[in-house]
């Protein structure tokens, strides 16, 4: 909606005739000074005075709107009422997208423009024609503006801040960001929207891979997650800054040998790493990478890695189901610097020929070849070692597995 809602939780997106929702039974005629939730919220919704969201000249001196209509484009025209009608959907239907795309109520402050409308008439248009159901078009509302919201406040915090810093010139913070953001705009722009369709595309091989329908949506996969060992400790014992640059060192890294390896790194938790992969093979090398790597630093704590195979609900880019908490009960057990994996993972590592079945079956005619009396084994990667068997909290008892390289 407006450049300053920066997808905070919608206030009042529950409640029946407030805000944004009370608009479809409000003043029909959508006049631009009325405000459901009064002055006050209008003011605190544009970051500015009442005046400011009627376009008086105040709000347009004010270097905060002036960057929101350098980025968005076009100038506030229209209420949620107005916008609705004029894209040619209801207020209830209206406010049930913006929400999902975590923009805040805002009475009816006229605060909208041409690109608000035109979005509410794509989506809408979509339901229309059949493409999308109604709820399937709330959570690709949601699923993107939680994605790009993100986005926006990591560019925000990380990368135009660390830009503008006062320059010698003598010009101030705020200053040197509008004609920063207008170089930098197109660019980022263009650039968003090659990594999107590049993501598309590797996101629509591998469903179509699938080998039916059902498998499209629940598929079966390799879930690991990696987590830093005595993290809780070091967060008292660093300063804020340290503690960030550690926990960001290791996003890059874990991200960097996710990616480079196969995998999908599936969310970040500061500590912790979420990854997915449909090879089990894949899944093995980048556990026992993020192992060997994270070790050989010396700035890094000890990691610990649990992987499990099987059957996972995907649900805007994320993954759950028993497999998931699996392998998250593996990770809490696993050792320093070791990769526990689960049976399931042990079994899949064996039928495609990446770790032998049995070692000692592998062992046997390792020696046989060697005598010249039995074929040599596959070149198996991995080695498997079991573990006991161990009651894990909310999946009963199971039979983790040390995963390493072989030889």
């Amino acid at each position: 909606m407006t450049a300053d809602e920066s997808g905070a939780t919608p206030r009042g997106a529950d409640a029946e005739g407030e805000a944004v929702g009370e608009a479809s039974a409000g003043d029909p005629a959508g006049d631009p000074a009325r405000s459901d939730d009064g002055p006050e919220a209008a003011a605190g919704a544009n970051g500015e005075d009442g005046g400011a969201g009627n376009g008086e000249d105040n709000g347009e001196n004010n270097i905060a709107v002036k960057l929101e209509q350098l980025i968005l484009g076009a100038e506030r025209r229209y209420t949620p009422f107005q916008a609705a009608r004029s894209a040619g959907v209801s207020m209830d239907l209206a406010a049930r997208f913006w929400r999902a795309m975590g923009f805040a109520d805002i009475g009816q402050v006229k605060a909208l423009t041409e690109a608000d409308v035109l979005a509410l008439r794509r989506l809408a248009g979509l339901v229309e024609a059949g493409l999308l159901s109604e709820a399937m078009a709330v959570q690709v509302a949601r699923s993107t503006g939680q994605t790009t919201a993100r986005l926006a406040d990591w560019q925000i915090d990380s990368f135009l801040e660390g830009l503008t810093e006062p320059q010698d010139s003598g010009l101030t913070r705020t200053e040197i960001t509008y004609p920063l953001v207008e170089l930098l705009l197109p660019e980022l722009e263009e650039f968003l929207v090659y990594v999107w369709r590049r993501q598309l595309a590797a996101a629509t091989g591998r469903v179509v891979q699938a080998q039916d329908d059902a498998e499209m949506v629940d598929r079966r996969l390799s879930v690991g997650f990696a987590d830093l060992v005595g993290f809780t400790r070091l967060t008292r014992r660093l300063e804020e800054e340290e503690l960030g640059e550690l926990v960001e060192a290791f996003e890059t890294t874990a991200a960097d040998l996710v990616a480079a390896h196969g995998g999908r790194l599936i969310k970040t938790l500061g500590d912790e790493v979420l990854f997915a992969a449909d090879d089990a093979g894949v899944a093995a090398e980048i556990g026992l990478r993020l192992i060997e790597t994270m070790g050989h630093d010396e700035t890094m704590p000890e990691l610990r890695v649990g992987i499990a195979f099987g059957t996972v609900t995907t649900r805007m880019g994320d993954v759950f189901g028993t497999t998931v908490n699996l392998a998250s009960r593996l990770t809490s057990i696993a050792p320093k610097d070791t990769v526990l994996v689960d049976e399931a993972f042990a079994v899949e590592l064996g039928r495609t020929g990446d770790a032998p079945v049995s070692e000692a079956d592998a062992a046997a005619a390792e020696k046989a070849a060697q005598e010249g009396t039995g074929s040599p084994p596959p070149p198996y990667r991995f080695a498997l070692q079991p573990m006991w068997q161990r009651p894990v909290r909310g999946l009963g008892v199971v039979e983790p597995w040390m995963l390493t390289r072989r030889g």
